[in-house]
């Protein structure tokens, strides 16, 4: 026990990452430092400590701060919608956006860095092109699959519309917490949108 206290502390070792991984470890450290204090800290050292990699490994792999970010937004998109919480593809109403409290809790940190570049794009007009693009993605994402469940199909407007309720419900339980009320709300919009006419019932049900 003596000569452990009395040992020097070690530095802790370098992770070695895989050829072909370096790139993916490093996206998901950015997210990670980003969610947690902010684009403003968002530091090639910060990043490197985060995955346990070199500084030099982030310059080579990225360039500049800019494409940092502009790889780790593109990254949160795609990891997103690889979930299949907006398109399942089944064009089932019970399926649309099924899982997302789970999602929130799940990986907390990919919301929270969208939702930091997002705010900080009011002060950075220069990532509004960014944002707009991959942003387009979740909306052609959610048109698709309500275009499935909707005999008359989906206009922009509305998946807008359902995209920002559940873009809604994430940020709240990103905040306050309390799944179950994403779960709740999630019911809601479900009957909603069999209300006019979803899983193939017609929108002249309405009439009925």
């Amino acid at each position: 026990m003596t000569e452990s206290a009395e040992a020097p502390k070690k530095r802790r070792p370098r992770k070695r990452v895989q050829y072909g991984e370096g790139r993916e470890a490093l996206l998901k450290a950015a997210v990670r430092v980003v969610a947690r204090g902010g684009l403003r800290n968002l530091t090639y050292r910060a990043v490197a400590e985060e995955a346990g990699v070199t500084h030099g490994l982030v310059v080579h792999h990225f360039g500049s701060r800019e494409a940092l970010i502009a790889e780790a937004l593109a990254h949160t998109v795609r990891a997103s919608l690889a979930s299949s919480v907006l398109e399942p593809g089944t064009g089932q109403v019970t399926d649309f956006s099924a899982g997302v409290s789970e999602m929130v809790e799940s990986d907390p940190d990919t919301q929270a860095f969208q939702y930091e570049l997002l705010l900080e794009s009011r002060r950075r007009p220069d990532l509004l092109p960014q944002l707009r693009a991959l942003y387009d993605e979740y909306f052609d994402a959610t048109q698709r699959e309500l275009a499935r469940m909707l005999p008359g199909g989906a206009d922009r407007p509305l998946a807008r519309l359902v995209f920002a309720a559940l873009e809604g419900l994430v940020l709240h339980q990103l905040v306050f917490g309390e799944p179950e009320v994403t779960d709740a709300a999630l019911a809601e919009l479900h009957a909603l949108l069999k209300a006019v006419g979803a899983d193939g019932g017609g929108p002249a049900d309405l009439d009925a």
